[in-house]
């Protein structure tokens, strides 16, 4: 990343933050949205242009919103926990266009994670009226099969299950979490 974007980066971030340093100044912000612009015809707030995601934080002590901020710039406050949302936030949109590109599509780590469908529980992607808005079995049968080391040992019968949930269950969660944050 080149040298003027970091100090535009640096120099926002500790204009909107209580502390004056950069160290601390990191420890301040939150991951409070992310969008997508299909067009990549966004600006970071460091001035990097073609910008596909673009994440809203928030600072927890002032309540300072600095939008649009790249993945590449959010991973410049080198906390683990926020690389670990990017990398959710994006899977969740990359997911969707898959569903609904109609690519075939298998529990593989190409598009699923274990936290990606720990986000899809707890967010209630999986709660149906076919479940009674239960879904915790959908998920942990969806955990047990992206599990499986050998998933050709999933059964027709099975995968019929798998595509069920993902066309009822998760496309239409998906389809209406994320149909205002793509531009």
């Amino acid at each position: 990343m080149n040298d003027a974007y970091i100090r535009n980066l640096v120099m926002t971030v500790i204009n909107h933050s209580e502390s004056k340093d950069w160290e601390n100044a990191v420890t301040e912000w939150e991951i409070d949205d992310c969008e997508e612009d299909d067009s990549c015809s966004s600006e970071c707030i460091c001035g990097k242009e073609n910008i596909r995601y673009l994440y809203t934080i928030r600072n927890i002590l002032n309540g300072n919103l600095l939008f649009p901020i790249g993945s590449s710039c959010i991973k410049k406050f080198n906390r683990t926990d926020m690389n670990e949302e990017t990398v959710l936030r994006e899977s969740t949109f990359k997911l969707l266009h898959a569903v609904e590109d109609n690519r075939y599509l298998s529990l593989s780590t190409e598009l699923f994670s274990r936290k990606l469908l720990r986000w899809l529980y707890d967010k209630g992607a999986f709660d149906t009226p076919y479940n009674q808005y239960d879904g915790e079995e959908d998920y942990e049968f969806m955990l047990k099969m992206f599990n499986k080391r050998d998933k050709s040992t999933i059964s027709v019968k099975q995968d019929k299950k798998i595509k069920a949930i993902l066309l009822n269950s998760i496309k239409p969660f998906l389809q209406k979490t994320l149909a205002e944050k793509i531009r």
